[in-house]
Order: structure tokens, then sequence, then C-alpha cells
């Protein structure tokens, strides 16, 4: 049986932030699924980046758009009248976050309300769905994992903007496309990693970057919990969540992807994995936390996702490593990086 039935065959989708990591691997996925893709993004921020090894341009109709910029954004949305959007845009590094909190807020909860507020106007729009993170919710380093409805909150300003976000996107959804029928949705993945990310200050990327050059990598919170997931599991969520809120508009809502909560494991734990996948390389573990705050336990409670939507972790975290190191390995020494993607597509396909 076809994934998804052919669902996306067709379909005009339009990916904000296509240009990133995570929005490469869905416009390449969705590519193969037959999708006609429209892309909105500013270019890519990193040297080497996914969108230009991987030739992710020439899958769809690209056009670089700063999604603070109102009045063009609306302009593009109605040439192009998708059916279907997935909302990835975003200025997405807690860290940086610090550095430059106003491009961050108004990117993150400016940049979300100027593409729902010009989607009022597009007629073609079924299902929207908006990623935001499991950095949503007002941790208090609880032992349970977060569930939807739980008090959402944010310490820096990342985590704030995301939080901020999702009222915004709860407004647009109870005041003005609900009544249209449009599905409004938000998704908030956990750790993603995966090949193609030299974003800095992320773990697997800067781990990457180090060994490569044969130098330590330092830790700043070895005992930090986190839901790591490859990339491929919450973009299969996305897919799912778009397919089956199209069909059923009453699903729209928020949902969480991720591992099962027991899954979650330390820094520590999934550098010390890494390694024996890598092969070499030193690494320099911080046992006082370094630099400003971030969350020391978060995890997700994904059964309502599983239950609504189906969907299911296919690669333990050992799995994942392997194939995210090897990924960037095989990259290293020569293969093509479309090539590499493609064969995690289809092994990964070859599970559902």
């Amino acid at each position: 049986m076809p994934l998804f039935n052919d669902f996306f065959r067709g379909r005009r989708v339009l990916i904000t932030g296509h240009t990133g990591f995570k929005g490469s691997w869905l416009t390449l996925w969705l590519h193969r699924l037959g999708a006609k893709i429209t892309g909105v993004s500013l270019d890519p921020i990193t040297k080497p980046n996914l969108f230009t090894l991987a030739g992710i341009e020439a899958m769809c109709e690209h056009y670089v758009c700063d999604i603070r910029d109102p009045v063009a954004l609306a302009a593009l949305l109605q040439t192009e009248k998708p059916e279907i959007v997935f909302h990835l845009a975003a200025q997405p590094l807690v860290r940086a976050s610090y550095h430059n909190p106003l491009d961050t807020f108004s990117t993150n909860i400016m940049g979300s309300a100027h593409l729902l507020d010009a989607l009022r106007s597009v007629d073609s729009v079924k299902t929207v769905v908006m990623v935001t993170t499991d950095k949503v919710y007002h941790n208090q380093e609880w032992l349970y994992p977060y569930r939807e409805q739980d008090r959402l909150g944010g310490f820096d300003p990342y985590s704030a903007s995301k939080a901020a976000s999702e009222l915004v996107i709860d407004c647009y959804r109870k005041c003005f496309l609900a009544e249209r029928g449009v599905a409004l949705t938000t998704a908030r993945a956990g750790n993603v990693i995966g090949g193609g990310d030299w974003s800095k200050d992320r773990l697997v990327p800067d781990a990457v970057c180090a060994w490569q050059k044969q130098q330590p990598l330092e830790i700043r919170r070895p005992e930090a919990v986190r839901p790591w997931q490859h990339v491929l599991e919450p973009l299969f969520g996305y897919m799912q969540l778009a397919q089956k809120s199209y069909q059923k508009p009453e699903l729209a809502g928020a949902y969480n992807f991720g591992p099962h909560a027991h899954e979650a494991a330390t820094v520590r734990n999934v550098i010390s994995m890494a390694l024996q996948f890598y092969g070499s390389g030193e690494v320099i573990c911080h046992e006082v936390p370094e630099g400003p705050h971030e969350a020391g336990l978060l995890m997700l409670d994904t059964s309502k996702s599983r239950s609504l939507l189906k969907t299911q972790s296919c690669w333990s975290l050992a799995e994942t490593l392997d194939r995210t190191f090897s990924w960037y390995r095989s990259e290293h020494q020569g293969q093509a990086a479309l090539a590499l993607c493609v064969s995690d597509i289809e092994a990964y396909e070859a599970l559902l």
C-alpha cells in the first residue's frame, strides 16, 4: 500500500523554513510522495547545509521571504494557494535566543501571527501544522512527562516565544479558522537529530564538528535528560497530522511527538553511545553547568498522537545514533548527501 495512501500526491503544500535542517528533510520526503511544494524561507544560515548539499531547491518552488514581512508573505500565499501548510520557520536555538531575544520573539511570535493572518483570506487551505517545540511547557523538572493540556511557559526567550506562539495559534484557531473548517494544529517535538544538521550549540552537530577536527567536545550539562529521536520520526508524525486533520478537522489541537518517556536519555549517555558509533573522539564534561539556564529534565507524553494519529517510534536511540553518525561519516568521506537521505527514508518507510 502506498505511504499515506497517496494522500500527498499532486497536493499543493507550502513549507515555511524549508531551507533548515528539518525543513529540508520534509521537503525531500514530500517531493518523493508527489506533492507540489512551495518553500518559503530565509537563505540557509549554516555552511555547509543540507538544503544546498542535497539540492532541495530543485524539489520545490523556492521563495526567499521573511515571515516577519506580512505584505510579502500574504502576496505569496495568494499566488500559491496551498491546500496544506507546514510552518517550520523559526529562530530555533535556546542559546541564540539569549543573545538576541527580540529577534527570537519577532520571528517566533509575530512571524507565526503573520502567517496565520494571511491564511485567513486563502480559501484553498484546509489544514495547517504549526511546528513549535517540546520546550513550550512550564518546566518544573518533574519526573512525569508533559501532556498537551499541561501549563505552558518558558524560562528562556526561545521557550517563552514558542509558548506565546501557541497562545496566538489557539486564538486564530478559535476566532477565525475553525469556523471555516480549517484544521489548525500544533506539533511539539522532542530533541531531533539526524544527518545534515550543522547548527551551532546542538549536541550532535557540535560533536561532529569537534571530532572531525580531532578536537574535544565540551558538554555543558551532561546530566540533562531529553526525548531524543531521529528527524524522520517527528516528520512522519507531522505528515500523519496533516492527513488526518485534513480528513477530520475536529482533530485540530496540540500534539506531542517523541519516543516513549522511558526512552529519554541523558546527554552523557547519548554521547557515550555516539562515541561507539563514531569510533573515536574526546569528550570534556563540565560537571557544574555552564552558560545560561537550560532545562535539566524534559519528557513528553505522546499517548495522544499514538492513539489518534497512529504514530509510532520505529528506531531505538541506538539505531538513531548509528544512522546519524554513519550519515555524517559517509558525507565527510565524499558520499552524496541526497543519496544518504534517501537511504534513510527508504529504510524508515520499510518499517511502516
